[in-house]
């Protein structure tokens, strides 16, 4: 995949963790914040994330695939979604 693409996948992940699961402005979030680990997404919100994923790139991720390890940066699930394209 080239840069250009992944980078705008990682902008598009970025703003929907940053809108939908960062309530404190003072969270300095970046592609390796830890998301499950640090409480920011929790199972619930790890769904609707997946939901999010597959339905802005129209992709399928199996359920072994979507696991907290995968989804605990912004750089684990742009690699996880990369898989799938």
């Amino acid at each position: 995949m080239d840069e250009q693409k992944r980078e705008d996948i990682k902008r598009i992940v970025y703003n929907y963790v940053l809108e939908e699961y960062i309530d404190d402005d003072d969270v300095d979030l970046d592609y390796d914040t830890p998301l499950i680990s640090s409480g920011y997404v929790d199972s619930f919100s790890m769904v609707s994330l997946l939901i999010f994923l597959e339905n802005k790139f129209k992709i399928k991720i199996p359920p072994s695939k979507a696991t907290p390890q995968a989804f605990d940066s912004v750089n684990n699930i742009v690699n996880l979604v990369e898989q799938y394209l």
